[in-house]
């Protein structure tokens, strides 16, 4: 886990649900990262956005979420490619509450960038992530950024992995939208604000990491990863670190039964 601030104490199940008649928290406690994997990922399933077929299509605002916007909860994850814990939190609980509550129409998942400072390539990653969210392939990226991340981040080669992760033609696309983003991408500054490594320049993606990284500071973002839930248009106080698909999952039963 990378921590901008000290982390807050874990609130059990139990506990977090004796507070659902006011404000409700749902906090974790640190985990050891999962192992990264270099081995093709299989990707929970993605709603891919209607695009209209011409070599240079019009594409809008990425859509790097999974499932229905009128599912009952709502879980914002704001991560960082580059941190483990991010992949271990993907992995290990995102991936199956994805196949499982999000699949069924429980739970609709949005993601927000907050690559940090500290990552030299976690910009980058995020602006690959943008580039084929705006082609339907986030889920594909996501998991396969995930998967590999110990493989590019010790070179950077991020492409690599990308390429492999969704059909030519898609990634055709993605390639062209990455034209000119060059160089060490947008990072959550420490002070505030956003900030670019040295030989770093902005390009058109890094618009909507730049949105992301703005919310994730009026949140505030503390730690990577940090999940913010919200249950039937009532938002819950957001929460940082690990925290099991066992536990998110009891948690998500009781907000369901009320």
């Amino acid at each position: 886990m990378v921590w901008l601030r000290p982390a807050s104490p874990l609130l059990t199940v139990a506990a977090a649900v004796a507070l659902l008649a006011g404000p409700i928290a749902l906090r974790a406690q640190d985990a050891p990262a999962a192992s990264s994997t270099a081995s093709a990922h299989t990707s929970a399933s993605h709603p891919t956005p209607a695009h209209a077929a011409s070599a240079k299509p019009v594409l809008g605002a990425p859509v790097k979420s999974y499932g229905s916007p009128g599912a009952p909860i709502k879980l914002e994850v704001f991560t960082d490619y580059q941190c483990p814990s991010c992949r271990n939190f993907f992995e290990t609980t995102l991936r199956p509450l994805i196949n499982d509550y999000v699949a069924s129409g429980k739970v609709y998942v949005l993601h927000h960038d907050y690559p940090l400072s500290g990552h030299q390539y976690s910009g980058m990653a995020a602006r690959w992530a943008n580039a084929a969210a705006r082609v339907g392939q986030f889920g594909n990226v996501e998991g396969a950024l995930y998967d590999n991340q110990m493989a590019w981040e010790m070179t950077g080669d991020i492409k690599k992995f990308v390429s492999t992760s969704m059909p030519a033609a898609d990634f055709k696309r993605v390639e062209q939208q990455m034209e000119g983003c060059d160089g060490p991408g947008p990072t959550a500054a420490p002070a505030g604000g956003v900030a670019y490594p040295p030989g770093g320049h902005p390009c058109p993606l890094d618009a909507f990491i730049t949105s992301d990284i703005a919310l994730g500071m009026k949140i505030p973002v503390e730690a990577t990863p940090t999940y913010r839930i919200t249950y039937k248009g009532q938002p819950l106080p957001a929460a940082s670190g690990a925290v099991s698909w066992a536990i998110l999952r009891q948690f998500f039963d009781s907000l369901l039964a009320q």
